[in-house]
């Protein structure tokens, strides 16, 4: 698609409403540094580390001396060198980031309309629940530790990861301060923690981030070892009922690929474009 068939789009708004999101959202947990074409979040306190993306309005033409200079600037701070963008929105951005040397991930980004039905939850046994888990559930700290075993082990499989790792993920969690700055942001309406619960233990769970009548769906993990068993997806669908509920008309995410696009696409998701990240060669 080129710039000029984009400025036609019929999904431009949305899009646009996207950035807007984009570039609110962290400014409730981070430092905001204006560097020219690219605007850098630096994490204040401990947390996952932000990133840079482009500039809210920029215009004009992106080079990969402005990526280095945000590069360098995030070696000064000791961060992470990473970027994030849509590719519909932001297209030169990526040759940019390439010529600089990072590599670029692409990642569906997919939408739910407003007027998409509620999916109902479908095949969970009589043991497990899933449900929004407020700041003072004792749930909590086992719903902030499972996503971080999911990402360590990618992909759909089954995998090894199971109980006695969760444990030590639970203490982890606690002890960096997560549960901590969680509940903060809990109780200032900022985000919200679902979790399939089983035996008093969180199984999967995933959070919303609601703000101006759109919210990302982000975080959505399952314990490798419970993995198969549609946890992922109830999990999904139990936080776009309280995003609605909480007055979001646009709810959206970004799949880890292809194949996890196409279990969200069960709830009703689309695709309307595709969120980059870029970050230096492992």
């Amino acid at each position: 698609m080129t710039s000029a068939d984009f400025d036609d789009h019929p999904e431009r708004a949305l899009l646009d409403r996207l950035e807007d999101y984009y570039d609110a959202v962290p400014r409730h947990g981070a430092r905001v540094e204006d560097h020219g074409p690219l605007t850098l979040f630096v994490r204040e306190g401990q947390g996952w580390p932000f990133y840079a993306r482009p500039a809210r309005g920029w215009t004009g033409p992106l080079e990969a001396t402005d990526v280095q200079k945000v590069r360098s600037r995030q070696r000064e701070l000791g961060i992470p060198e990473s970027f994030e963008w849509v590719a519909e929105t932001t297209p030169t951005l990526r040759a940019a980031v390439e010529e600089s040397g990072l590599v670029v991930r692409e990642h569906p980004l997919m939408v739910l309309d407003p007027g998409t039905p509620a999916a109902p939850l479908e095949g969970l046994s009589g043991n497990l629940s899933v449900r929004i888990v407020g700041a003072d559930d004792p749930i909590l700290p086992s719903a902030l530790a499972v996503p971080h075993l999911a990402f360590a082990e990618p992909g759909t499989h089954v995998g090894l990861a199971g109980t006695p790792q969760l444990a030590e993920a639970i203490d982890a969690r606690v002890a960096d301060g997560s549960v901590e700055r969680t509940i903060v942001r809990i109780r200032a309406g900022l985000t919200a923690v679902a979790a399939a619960v089983e035996h008093g233990s969180a199984l999967s769970a995933g959070q919303h981030q609601p703000l101006a009548g759109i919210s990302e769906i982000v975080g959505v993990g399952t314990l490798p070892a419970a993995r198969r068993r549609g946890l992922a997806l109830a999990v999904t669908a139990v936080l776009v009922a309280d995003a609605r509920s909480r007055g979001a008309a646009t709810v959206f995410l970004s799949a880890s690929d292809d194949d996890v696009a196409r279990v969200y696409a069960r709830l009703g998701f689309r695709k309307i474009g595709t969120a980059l990240i870029a970050e230096p060669a492992e």
